[in-house]
Parts: structure tokens; C-alpha cells; sequence
């Protein structure tokens, strides 16, 4: 029986010459800024490269955005994590930053991106350079990706907007004026202009970017210079392997198996590159690495960005002796300005719908739970009823999650989630539904003092307060030269004015703008106090537990290989990885990842998964299936499907949303039954 991944995808047994010398080595502990990190890690890593390659430029590289958590970051103004877990992590980091004499780059600050987030976590940075003991004077790039509503107006006046997706409404002036902000996903090219402005800068704060632009910016910059090109000079195959290279590491370790928090890439002239886990016990291997690019991503093959498409179907992965290193090549970015067309970027914003109020509790008589659907309606009824002589516009949901569809009935939680006009409507309908819950009758019922287990924390209702949603997801052109970045200093900057601005000028027709502040160690307003040294002496040396939090195992890396269960049933039977993830806020994607060559061939030319397949399982059309195939590399089958609600097209984060990251719709893939003639042939290859 082959092992979940093998040593070689898509080439021969791989060579350790390296014709190309190396660009770069870019450093990524942890997939998300504010998740939190694993500090030594990404030391030791930085530590032996300055041992190995004293020469070599390095950089530390992270995200820290998404819209995975739906619109509330967008529409109201909240950070993705907690100040304090911001503070957490950059402390850690600036540590790094001081010991190392690295740079560091962030990317999508505070979640979405927003102007005002980046210069709060500016204001972070300016924070701790105060309170720290072994400090310097440092220089910090901050980048804004907001834009301006007449701008945005305009363009969608020129049919220069699209949807970014077949389920994305088109974009209205009205959505544009409800938005309380709008973004732009950055490419590079604004995170290489700041560099070639200010090559002596420490810290980039980034606004909303796609995920692996400072990683191409950084690789970039340093395979051209310090010239002012765009780094499409590069031309495709080489431009390829860092967009490639940014897909794969913006996540961290998440491309290891077992996956990880921290890694590591080496970028070479060619356009090649290494990527390795920072945690020993974890390694990156061919097929691992090829499932990677499947992730959250409405196909495997064809993946858009700002300018173009990173094109991955000549993408190979050899495995290096080391065991735990892969290197990439033969990718290629579809460049939309070499073809004669418009650069686009992708526009991201929110609006206020209403305001939510929620009640929550248990049914826990299975004389109930097995009647739920009509008990149900006469909860709607009454709320209905004694809400009629309100003239405000009102919804209600009810969900339950739980044992209601097992012959035996159990336990099922409910919570009743109220949108309405105004707060105090919403909180009265979510009232009205906790009472329906706890009163009313049905067949059967012995316990008539109450039907409802609520009042956790002795609290009846939630008020949810103001409602998020997407109201702006589309793609627009861009005229020659507006995704550049260009300094300016910003008038109504938030940072302390301790701060130094450098001089610039505001003559551009570049849409993203940038500024360069120099902070002082002396300058202890708010400082936050840090010392370098203490952060980085490791655990065990002050006789603490050397077990570091999440980190791999080596049980872990030593996990018995997959293998075929005796008795084969269903899809789930036969993939050791099966997974749902949103991609983007409108659609839900599905990976399947099959042990071995010979069970994923079996499967692809049996025909058993198809568009049709996918359609029923998930109660659509099959033309509404928005992608369907196979990808070699990874061993791999991939469907996407727009996100829907009650037959309707829906949008992450809405109101009556269960599943906002889309990680739990797998299971209908996971129970599909396998043909009788498929299993077969399954059993007889493995036997050989």
C-alpha cells in the first residue's frame, strides 16, 4: 500500500545541483499575524541562515488578513484579533527584527487592510521600539489601500467593474455608497516602490494586499535591484515561481505534513525555489505541497490576482535528500498588461443591514427533537403574531444544531437570531422566540413547565448590535500606472507625533499611497515594555518545559501511512484528506486528496465524480457548479460551488449564516456511497 504522499509528483527522482544562486531566504512563523507564534523557531531558522548565508538578503513575511470571518471587520471598523494579541505577536517579532538586523513586512494589517488598521498597528510598532531595551532608531514603511468612492464611482460608470465570481451580484451605486469602507487588494508593486524609495526601512505595514505580494515584492526587489521597474521585467516563468512561492508560504506550515505554523523559502535566480517547515518534526513533500495551491481557491490550476493569473499546470515538486525540503518550478504569471489588457485589482467593502439580536438554548425531550420542523413553524407564527402592528421591517431564523435527524433523537441546541430595523425590535422578536421555546405546546408533550434549557450566564437575549454584510466583492481596471505606490504624507495620520515623516511629494497618478515614519527608542510615550534579550532566551534554559505550544510531534511525523479500511463503503473510506473551505465570501470549495497514484487514477477515469454529482449531493444546478476536475500533481479532485441559502445565492457573514469559513459542508462528500465495480478495482490494484 503507497503512503499518503510519496517522495516524487510530476518528475523524476530530483537533482541537488542548483545552477541558480539564491535571491533570497524569506522567513514566515506563523500563517496569520495575532494567531500567535512559536519565537525560537523562527530564531534558530534565522540564526543558521545568517551562519550559512551571511550575504543573502532575509526577510521575515506574513499575512494578517482575510475575509474568512466575514464583513465585520469591513463594515465596522474591528480589528481581526485583539490589540493584545497584536502586541503579543509584534513583540516577538520586533525582537527578531532587532537581534537579526532583518526586515519585516506584514501585510492586510488588523484583518482587512483598512487605512485606519494599518496605522493603529503602526502605532503598536512605535509602542514597543519605545519600550524596548536593546532598541534602535528604526524606519517604518506604512502602505494604504483604501479608495475613494467618486473613484470607484466613475469606473463602474465605464463598465470598468466586474463581479468577482458568477455569484457576485453586480456592483450598484448604492452598494458603493453604503459601504463604510472600500479596499483594493495591492499587488507588489506598491510594496516595491516603498522599498526602492526607502531601502534603509525596517518594518512595511501593508494595507489590504493579495496574500503573496510582499513575498514577490521582496523577491523581487532583490533579484532587480534597486531600479524603478515593475517586476513583470522579470517575464513569466520567473515572475511565476514568486507568486507561486508567496501562495505557499503566506499560509506558513500549513503546506507540511503534518501541517505547521512556520516556514521557510529560498528563492533562486531562476525562478525556482525551496520551502521547508521551521518545526523539525514536520516536512514538506511533493504531494503536500501540490495540495496546498487546492486550498481556498475556486480551482487548483488557474489562480487570479492582481494583474494576472499564476498558472500552476506545468508546476512540478521534487523532494530534496534532506526528506523535509521540496523545490518548485514551472509555474508561470499570465500577465494582463503584457497581453494588452487593464490591470485589475479586486475591491472589498461593507455595509450595515439592520442590527441582530439572538436567544439560545436546548430541547432535550426526544418527543420534541423529533417533531422539530413543526414546532418550529409555530414558534414563527407566534413571533409573527405579536409583532404585526409594527411598521418596521423584521426577520427571523431559527437554527439547531444537533441529534434531530438519528432514529433516537437527542439533545439539539437552537438559537433564535433576530435582524430587524432597530436594536430594540430585533431583541423583542428574539424574546418572543425564547418564549415560543420554552411554552408551546406539541403531541406528546409530559413536561409542561417548559420545553427550554436556556439562560446561560443568566442572560436571556444577545444584543448582536449593528448587522455586517458584503456589499462590494468585484474586480475593476485600473488606467496605466495606478497600481503603483507613491509617497505621500498622510494629513490626518493617527500616529503619534513623535513620529518623523519623511518629505514626498503628491504628484501621481498612482492609487496607493505610502509614508515613511522613523521612531526613537527615547520617546517613551506609551511605551510597551520589552526586552529582547529575555524574549529570546529560550524556555529550558530558565528550567521551564521545553514543550512548545502546537507544535509538531515526532509521533506525529512518524503517523502510521493511510491505508484502505477492510471493509470500503464510501469516499471517506478511501481519502485520508477531505475538506471544505470558503473561497472568497461567495463560494465554498471541496478538496479530495487520494493516497496513491493508482486509487486516484481509479477514480478519475471511473467517472464517479462529476458536475452532476456535486450538483445533486448539494441540491443545485448543475450550472451553477462553478468548477469540476482533477488535478495530477497533488492526487487531487476539486469542486467549487457558490455559497447558497434556502435555494437563493448567499454571502458569507449574512444574516441566518451557520458556517462562515465553510469548513463543515464536507461531510455530504465524506458519506457518498462507492459503486460496487469501483471498490473492486480499488482492492485489486492495492493487492498488486
Amino acid at each position: 500500500m503507497a503512503p499518503h504522499f510519496t517522495e516524487h509528483v510530476g518528475t523524476t527522482r530530483p537533482s541537488e545541483n542548483q545552477s541558480s544562486s539564491a535571491v533570497c531566504h524569506i522567513v514566515t512563523p506563523v500563517g496569520c499575524l495575532g494567531y500567535g507564534l512559536i519565537q525560537d523557531q523562527t530564531d534558530e531558522e534565522l540564526t543558521r541562515l545568517s551562519q550559512e548565508s551571511p550575504s543573502t538578503p532575509k526577510a521575515i513575511i506574513l499575512d494578517a488578513g482575510s475575509t474568512d470571518s466575514g464583513p465585520r471587520r469591513l463594515a465596522l471598523g474591528k480589528m481581526g484579533c485583539p490589540r493584545a494579541s497584536y502586541v503579543r505577536d509584534l513583540t516577538k517579532l520586533m525582537a527578531l527584527v532587532f537581534k537579526h538586523n532583518v526586515p519585516l513586512l506584514f501585510s492586510s494589517a488588523g484583518g482587512d487592510g483598512s487605512d485606519e488598521h494599518v496605522d493603529e498597528l503602526v502605532k503598536v510598532i512605535q509602542e514597543i521600539v519605545a519600550g524596548a531595551q536593546k532598541s534602535r532608531k528604526i524606519k517604518v514603511l506604512p502602505i494604504y489601500s483604501g479608495l475613494s468612492k467618486p473613484l470607484i464611482k466613475q469606473r463602474l460608470q465605464g463598465n470598468a467593474i466586474r463581479g468577482c465570481g458568477t455569484p457576485v451580484p453586480m456592483l450598484t451605486n448604492e452598494d458603493i455608497d453604503r459601504a463604510t469602507r472600500i479596499v483594493a487588494q495591492m499587488g507588489a508593486e506598491p510594496f516595491m516602490d516603498a522599498m526602492i524609495a526607502h531601502p534603509d526601512y525596517d518594518v512595511i505595514v501593508g494595507g489590504r494586499s493579495y496574500d503573496p505580494s510582499p513575498y514577490v515584492a521582496f523577491a523581487a526587489y532583490h533579484a532587480l535591484g534597486t531600479t524603478q521597474a515593475s517586476p513583470q521585467i522579470l517575464g513569466a516563468d520567473k515572475l511565476g515561481g514568486l507568486f507561486h512561492m508567496g501562495k505557499l508560504m503566506e499560509c506558513g506550515g500549513q503546506c507540511a505534513t503534518p501541517k505547521s505554523a512556520g516556514a521557510r523559502a529560498t528563492v533562486y535566480e531562476d525562478g525556482s525555489f525551496d520551502v521547508i517547515p521551521l518545526d523539525p518534526n514536520a516536512r514538506c513533500i511533493p504531494t503536500s505541497v501540490a495540495a496546498h495551491t487546492l486550498y481556498e481557491k475556486t480551482r487548483p490550476d488557474l489562480l487570479l490576482g492582481p494583474g494576472g493569473t499564476l498558472d500552476l499546470t506545468e508546476s512540478t515538486y521534487e523532494q530534496l535528500s534532506d526528506e523535509r525540503t521540496v523545490r518548485c518550478r514551472g509555474s508561470t504569471f499570465r500577465s494582463l498588461v503584457s497581453a494588452g489588457k487593464r490591470y485589475t485589482v479586486k475591491l472589498e467593502g461593507a455595509r450595515i443591514r439592520g442590527y441582530r439580536s439572538a436567544s439560545m438554548g436546548a430541547f432535550r425531550d426526544p418527543a420534541l427533537t423529533s417533531q422539530l420542523d413543526s414546532m418550529f413553524q409555530r414558534i414563527r407564527d407566534y413571533v409573527t403574531y405579536q409583532h404585526k402592528e409594527w411598521d418596521q421591517w423584521w426577520e427571523l431564523d431559527l437554527h439547531k444544531f444537533g441529534a434531530w435527524r438519528q432514529e433516537a433523537p437527542g439533545e439539539v441546541w437552537v438559537i433564535c437570531e433576530a435582524l430587524a430595523q432597530t436594536q430594540e425590535l430585533a431583541t423583542s422578536l428574539a424574546n418572543t422566540a425564547r418564549i415560543a421555546c420554552i411554552h408551546a405546546p406539541y403531541p406528546g408533550q409530559k413536561a409542561t413547565s417548559g420545553n427550554f434549557a436556556f439562560g446561560i450566564g443568566g442572560i436571556m437575549e444577545v444584543e448582536m448590535g449593528p448587522n455586517p454584510e458584503f456589499c462590494v466583492y468585484h474586480v475593476m481596471e485600473l488606467e496605466d500606472g495606478e497600481e503603483r505606490g507613491y509617497s505621500k504624507v498622510k494629513q490626518d495620520s493617527s500616529v503619534d507625533s513623535g513620529a518623523v515623516a519623511a518629505d514626498s511629494s503628491d504628484e501621481s497618478n498612482t492609487l496607493f499611497t505610502f509614508q515613511a515614519l522613523t521612531f526613537h527608542p527615547e520617546d517613551h510615550t506609551n511605551a510597551i515594555p520589552i526586552s529582547s534579550q529575555t524574549n529570546l532566551t529560550s524556555r529550558s534554559q530558565q528550567g521551564a518545559s521545553t514543550k512548545k505550544p502546537y507544535a509538531v510531534t515526532h509521533a506525529s511525523l512518524k503517523a502510521e501511512n493511510f491505508v484502505l479500511p477492510p471493509q470500503i463503503v464510501t469516499l471517506g473510506d478511501i481519502t485520508p484528506v477531505l475538506r471544505s473551505k470558503n473561497a472568497g465570501p461567495y463560494e465554498i470549495t471541496f478538496d479530495i486528496l487520494f493516497p496513491s497514484p493508482h486509487i486516484y487514477n481509479v477514480v478519475k477515469e471511473s467517472g464517479f465524480l462529476t458536475v452532476q454529482k456535486i450538483a445533486q449531493l448539494y441540491d443545485m444546478k448543475t450550472d451553477n457548479v462553478i468548477y469540476c476536475g482533477f488535478f495530477d500533481q497533488a492526487w487531487a479532485f476539486k469542486a467549487t460551488i457558490p455559497r447558497m441559502r434556502n435555494g437563493k445565492f448567499a454571502v458569507s457573514g449574512s444574516f441566518g449564516e451557520e458556517d462562515v469559513h465553510g469548513s463543515q459542508m464536507y461531510l455530504p462528500l465524506t458519506g457518498l456511497k462507492l459503486p460496487q465495480d469501483l471498490i473492486e478495482q480499488l482492492r485489486v490494484g492495492e493487492a498488486v
